[in-house]
């Protein structure tokens, strides 16, 4: 009886088990269709994670880029490093030993609005020699170490502009009116198409300016009106008047008539005519023909230039002197040449022959010879 039940106790414990692990595969089979929905699901959260922190970083990217370029089209950098020599006569027909030096001029233009900006200028200049008369009190190099000498701003609110501020100021083609560093306002306006006046008022930051004694006790008011007569031919006027204290100044009018003519595309001719009230030496003129020009961004490119002067002592307010190459009270010529060496390096050299004090003194007629090398790198 015993032997007999036996196959079928085992029949009956194999079929138990064949159901439970049916049961068992089919609960798995279960969990793994669940774990692979699940991992669908996470892959399709975790891509759109991806993307999410792709799009945060490229905005990220995109915003400070464009906060960057904001920021850079707010400020404008530019200038140049001189090295100059001079072999020029001893003081006070020439300059001496001044101006043999490093220079560096550098320039910033900071945008306020879109009608406004505010500038500055920084001159630094290192003589190279000992014996520089223009030091005060220090023949070494501890002072000019790059102080912020000129501060303005510059507007142009409903069409007029305005320059207020510290700063180099020019009038005409060739500054011979005025061309000096002074603290003033100047309101201008296109009156016509092609023609711009202006309206200023300076006060000069030197006791004495290239020509007129004792500036830094007065004031000078004017106004200049500059445009183009036909295509290739430019004038440019101006007018002024400034205090004259018991005389010292030995003017109190000044007037000046200048002319820009393109004769062909290689050549350039400007003139320049000034006068004063002076009672004696009261004229200056300038003469200048160039052909061709630099381009800085072209090596190889040149130009050549003849300048005639004849500054008297008293003949304009303070002509730009040009690093005491031009000084008052002298009449002669200055042959030169600018040429490109490589991309915004330009190389320069003159020679100039200057009769000078023709309104007397110790070295009345004396003769001044001065050359000049100079390399500009431009930034």
């Amino acid at each position: 009886m015993g032997l007999k039940i036996l196959p079928v106790m085992l029949a009956a414990c194999w079929s138990v088990s064949s159901v439970a692990a049916a049961v068992d595969k089919a609960a798995l089979d279960t969990q793994i269709q669940q774990l692979e929905q699940l991992h669908q699901q996470y892959q399709s959260e975790l891509q759109k994670l991806k993307q999410e922190r792709m799009d945060y970083e490229e905005s990220m990217d995109s915003d400070s880029i464009a906060s960057l370029k904001a920021m850079m089209d707010r400020v404008h950098i530019f200038g140049f490093f001189r090295a100059k020599y001079d072999h020029d006569d001893r003081e006070p027909i020439g300059s001496g030993a001044n101006n043999k030096h490093f220079y560096m001029d550098l320039e910033g233009k900071m945008k306020v609005s879109e009608d406004w900006s505010a500038n500055f200028q920084i001159e630094t200049r290192k003589g190279y020699t000992v014996t520089q008369s223009w030091r005060k009190g220090d023949n070494g190099s501890s002072d000019q170490d790059g102080t912020l000498q000129r501060i303005w701003v510059e507007g142009r609110p409903g069409g007029v502009g305005v320059t207020l501020g510290t700063k180099w100021w020019g009038y005409g083609f060739q500054a011979v009116p005025f061309g000096h560093a002074a603290d003033g306002v100047q309101l201008d306006y296109d009156v016509l198409p092609g023609w711009n006046a202006k309206a200023f008022w300076l006060r000069p930051r030197q006791g004495d300016l290239v020509t007129m004694p004792n500036s830094s006790d007065i004031s000078i008011a004017g106004a200049n009106l500059t445009g183009s007569l036909t295509d290739d031919l430019q004038t440019s006027l101006t007018f002024a008047t400034n205090d004259n204290k018991n005389d010292d100044q030995k003017m109190d009018r000044m007037g000046a008539f200048e002319l820009q003519y393109r004769l062909t595309d290689d050549i350039l001719l400007r003139g320049a005519f000034a006068m004063t009230n002076a009672e004696h030496h009261n004229t200056s003129q300038e003469y200048r023909i160039d052909y061709k020009d630099t381009d800085l961004a072209q090596v190889g490119s040149y130009g050549l230039y003849f300048r005639y002067i004849d500054f008297r002592r008293y003949g304009d307010y303070s002509h730009d002197d040009e690093w005491g190459s031009l000084p008052s009270d002298a009449k002669g010529g200055i042959l030169g040449v600018k040429y490109v060496l490589f991309k915004n390096v330009v190389w320069e050299n003159f020679y100039s022959v200057q009769e000078r004090f023709r309104s007397g003194g110790s070295d009345a007629g004396a003769y001044r010879h001065l050359f000049r090398t100079q390399i500009d790198f431009h930034f």
